[in-house]
């Protein structure tokens, strides 16, 4: 995977606009005319009511991929990778998705992955070895792009997430902090300069958006 061109795209923890920032990556790069592919190795919460992550990342990429092209592993309940699958009676193949997001990078010129939750996240736990969301990132070689709030407690979780990622030897190409308000606190526009300096990344920001309007969603010119 190491000659693939694309990012991959990891958060502080759930619910820090992982998926949000993942889609609007894959329509900047397809309105920069690349064919982007994208792809997530695991889904949970399709109980749910709402669009699915993997359908959002689709519609933002303009891709003709299937549900499993983009998604190896989906289930209905909301729980943790490892424990999902646990409850469905299986347990996640590493090589499954390692060899998916290789067959949805041969289709495009470029590869968006998101991963699930934070990079220590378990996608397999057994006592024959663990497989970590870190572990795919590593197995892919992307440049990694980490999600993050921009309000208190963020300084910890963004450092301790590139600490994370920098330890396994992956490159942060930048993170972003979402929702960025219009009218930003002090505290708020502290931790983006506290980030960008102490962590030694870009830090890039994204407002609110109306995931239903793609065309209103502005840029991240992050080059893969």
């Amino acid at each position: 995977m190491a000659a693939v061109k694309g990012f991959f795209v990891t958060g502080t923890g759930t619910e820090v606009g992982k998926t949000v920032v993942a889609a609007v990556l894959a329509r900047t790069l397809a309105n920069n005319g690349e064919r982007v592919a994208v792809f997530k190795p695991v889904v949970t919460g399709l109980d749910e009511p709402g669009e699915t992550d993997h359908a959002l990342l689709r519609r933002a990429a303009g891709s003709k991929q299937s549900d499993e092209e983009i998604v190896p592993y989906r289930y209905g309940p909301p729980a943790s990778p490892h424990l999902a699958a646990a409850q469905a009676g299986e347990e996640i193949d590493p090589g499954r998705l390692r060899s998916g997001a290789r067959i949805a990078a041969e289709t495009a010129d470029v590869l968006v992955c998101e991963g699930v939750g934070g990079l220590l996240v378990p996608l397999s736990w057994r006592l024959g070895g663990n497989y970590l969301v870190r572990d795919l990132a590593v197995d892919l070689g992307l440049p990694m792009i980490v999600a993050a709030s921009p309000g208190l407690g963020t300084i910890n979780h963004t450092m301790l997430t590139l600490e994370a990622a920098r330890a396994a030897g992956l490159s942060v190409a930048a993170a972003v902090l979402t929702p960025w308000p219009e009218e930003p606190s002090a505290i708020e526009r502290s931790n983006l300069e506290t980030i960008e300096g102490l962590g030694e990344v870009r830090v890039e920001v994204l407002p609110q958006l109306d995931l239903a309007a793609p065309a209103a969603w502005p840029a991240l010119k992050i080059k893969p």
